[in-house]
């Protein structure tokens, strides 16, 4: 698998980040275990966690991961905090995160999602500190809106912010409207999270909701009901059809299409099992056919009109 470099910085992560949400609750240490050896012996680097996943679970399950079997400069480590993000909220957050890992520092820390009970002004001096302390080496911003990643990246201009984490997916194009030109724009790297659609782009719930899948989970049938609709189900059936013109699957054209738009520096890819990450591993090497890609951009185009077309 590549390497990519994440914006204009220094940082280079692999084409595909491994998510860990499920980890320590829906995945137990030991599928979690063979989801990382997986994943690095197909050359991937970039580890994403946040310090609410499984309440705090996930990151606990890396740390002793990181203590074992796994070299933490094997990978390059990303978590996220600040749903408080004051800067005793985000910088206690980090410090937990740290703890947990069982690290010094991490490569990448960014802000989950917008505070709008603290300044951005107050927010950008946390991360600042998180760098010049050396618990983080980059730092960037989660689920935030273009104009909050501008106003932060000149802000931040004497440590620089490397990274937006935001949702993108052939179900989920909405950051085309102002985040990702405003990333392309100051040099930032977009990791995409959700990059199958909440797992909707893989084509199982065409026909049924499976009885283990996060759709059935008492915990995560929200996060996956927006996409059960009949306007995503156009989308998929598209994906489908691509994937057996080319003799591949649909998780690998998804990925594969979202790989090759601009900005995207890392697909980051949440396994519930061993099996459904490597289905997922098999698209780094991916290319679609240009006719293939201008299809799939037409049938889950979104709407871009005033202000950000004039």
């Amino acid at each position: 698998m590549k390497e990519r470099r994440v914006g204009t910085s220094g940082l280079r992560a692999s084409a595909l980040g491994l998510g860990t949400m499920t980890w320590g609750r829906d995945t137990d240490p030991e599928s979690a275990a063979e989801q990382l050896r997986d994943f690095l012996d197909a050359g991937g680097t970039l580890l994403d966690t946040a310090s609410t996943y499984g309440g705090g679970d996930a990151e606990r399950v890396i740390g002793e991961l990181l203590s074992g079997s796994a070299a933490r400069d094997e990978v390059v480590l990303c978590t996220k905090g600040g749903r408080d993000a004051s800067r005793r909220g985000l910088l206690a957050d980090l410090d937990g995160s740290l703890e947990r890992l069982c690290t010094d520092h991490v490569d990448l820390f960014l802000v989950a999602c917008p505070d709008p009970a603290t300044p951005l002004e107050e927010t950008v001096t946390a991360l600042r500190l998180a760098v010049t302390s050396g618990r983080a080496r980059y730092v960037g911003l989660s689920n935030h809106p273009g104009w909050a990643s501008a106003h932060a990246a000149a802000l931040l201009d004497d440590v620089g912010l490397t990274a937006l984490e935001v949702e993108y997916s052939l179900l989920q194009r909405g950051v085309e409207r102002e985040v990702q030109p405003a990333a392309t724009a100051l040099g930032l790297g977009l990791l995409a999270w959700s990059p199958l659609g909440r797992g909707v782009l893989t084509g199982k719930y065409r026909r049924t909701v499976p009885p283990d899948s996060r759709a059935a989970s008492p915990h995560l049938a929200g996060f996956v009901d927006p996409y059960l609709t009949a306007g995503a189900a156009a989308v998929v059936e598209a994906v489908a059809t691509a994937a057996d013109g080319l003799g591949r699957t649909p998780t690998e054209v998804a990925l594969a299409w979202l790989l090759a738009r601009e900005a995207v520096a890392s697909a980051i890819v949440g396994a519930r099992t061993p099996g459904q990450l490597r289905q997922s591993l098999a698209a780094a090497g991916l290319k679609l056919p240009s006719e293939v890609h201008e299809a799939l951009d037409d049938v889950s185009a979104v709407e871009i009109g005033y202000p950000e077309r004039w």
